[in-house]
């Protein structure tokens, strides 16, 4: 039997002893000796009252340091007691325990949040009602920062269970592919929503297919021009070695002259659509920004075409040639927009942006595009000029695409218009 037992059981009957001791002395009127063993229970009920207010103590601090979540105290028994020290030990293993199990779900939490945040698709946790519960860093590049309901735009999508949203978010179009799961939570429905932006893949796949049909359209048409070409040239020669008829040799020699000239100019017209196929890899190398923009200066002659710089130690590293190309062609656009404008100007500027990367700007105060050729203009073989060929804008988007970056267009009737091209530094 453990000692806290013994001395529940001797106070136990000790004071039934003074009780009947009391009882006793009262009946036989032994007055002094009626107080005494009153003053005896009293006593005994003491006794037994700090034995238990000892033992609530140690049970009210275990409490205690659940609520606070202490788990560096340690539960002493109020005695010497082998089960209260068990049960003192049980205690202090029981917060130690919760210590350590606290610890590994905050490992888990970290673990899995630095996990999420690492994965370029957005994630998600939403209430039915779109009430965000977490999202991770790729949601918060895409939503912002300071969102707690979920646009109305991709809510709208997941009520129609559509897959894909198109959202314009300042220079950048997104095409999300949005996909959900719907789970309870304490008896609440919550939705876990992922989201990938498929802008870039979608041009990638664009600009591959306007290269396969290119290819297919150039090769048959140049199978059935070569040997036209070549008919002809022999057509020619011959009436010239057989002569009929003055007017008549007259006559075919100038029908084969025309086919012949047609034919190579429609040679001429593929060979330039076949560009679009033969864009290289890009062999970049470091390119500081300052002596680029110097080149381009240079290469352009044009009085009212302004460079800016952020910082004249910028640099990047892409291919050069193919930059070049780049800027110049749009620039070469913006000083044919800016020919029926009174005090032309077109600024080129270059700026850090964010995740590591630089924007450029190429901004006219031109006769501006219409919306609907704005749409349009990087389509390859589209154009508005009367001897344009529709490739030059259609290059300058492959040429980024090709270099991971975003090329955009933005521009107002009467106003003018702003290129934006945001390429990686390295």
């Amino acid at each position: 039997m453990g000692r806290f037992n013994i001395y529940i059981l001797t106070n136990t009957v000790a004071l039934f002893l003074c009780m009947v001791g009391t009882v006793y002395c009262m009946h036989a009127k032994l007055v002094f000796s009626c107080l005494l063993c009153s003053v005896l229970c009293l006593l005994v009920i003491i006794n037994i009252y700090r034995l238990q207010n000892r033992q609530t103590k140690m049970i009210k601090k275990a409490i205690e340091c659940l609520k606070s979540k202490d788990t560096s105290s340690i539960i002493t028994p109020p005695f010497k007691d082998r089960e209260i020290s068990e049960l003192a030990e049980n205690l202090t293993y029981i917060i130690k325990d919760l210590k350590n199990s606290a610890m590994e779900d905050e490992t888990k939490y970290q673990y899995y949040k630095n996990l999420m945040n690492s994965v370029d698709t957005a994630v998600i946790s939403t209430y039915k009602d779109g009430r965000i519960i977490w999202m991770n860093k790729s949601a918060k590049s895409i939503l912002g920062p300071e969102v707690f309901k979920l646009p109305e735009d991709i809510q709208n999508a997941l009520n129609n269970k559509e897959k894909i949203v198109h959202r314009k978010k300042q220079e950048s179009t997104l095409d999300l592919s949005v996909s959900y799961t719907q789970i309870t939570v304490h008896g609440k429905e919550q939705f876990i929503i992922s989201m990938n932006n498929i802008h870039s893949a979608l041009e990638k796949n664009e600009m591959e297919a306007w290269q396969k049909l290119i290819r297919v359209l150039t090769h048959e048409i140049m199978n059935s021009i070569t040997p036209i070409i070549s008919l002809s040239d022999t057509l020619k020669e011959r009436s010239t070695e057989f002569p009929i008829n003055e007017n008549a040799q007259r006559n075919i020699s100038q029908g084969l002259g025309i086919i012949n000239r047609r034919c190579k100019g429609l040679v001429e017209f593929v060979e330039n659509y076949r560009k679009l196929t033969r864009i290289s890899t890009p062999v970049k190398s470091e390119i500081i920004i300052s002596d680029f923009f110097k080149d381009i200066e240079g290469l352009t002659a044009t009085d009212y075409i302004h460079f800016s710089l952020e910082n004249k130690n910028m640099t990047l590293t892409a291919d050069r040639a193919q930059m070049e190309q780049v800027f110049l062609n749009i620039i070469k656009n913006a000083i044919e927009a800016c020919k029926k404008t009174a005090g032309p100007q077109i600024v080129v500027s270059a700026v850090n942006y964010k995740n590591d990367s630089i924007k450029f700007s190429i901004t006219d105060n031109g006769e501006g595009i219409m919306p609907e050729v704005k749409e349009r203009i990087f389509v390859p073989f589209f154009t508005t000029k009367p001897n344009g060929s529709g490739i030059g804008l259609s290059l300058c988007k492959q040429i980024i695409t090709l270099h991971d970056g975003y090329i955009n267009v933005e521009s107002k009737v009467g106003y003018g218009t702003t290129f934006t091209i945001i390429l990686a530094k390295s």
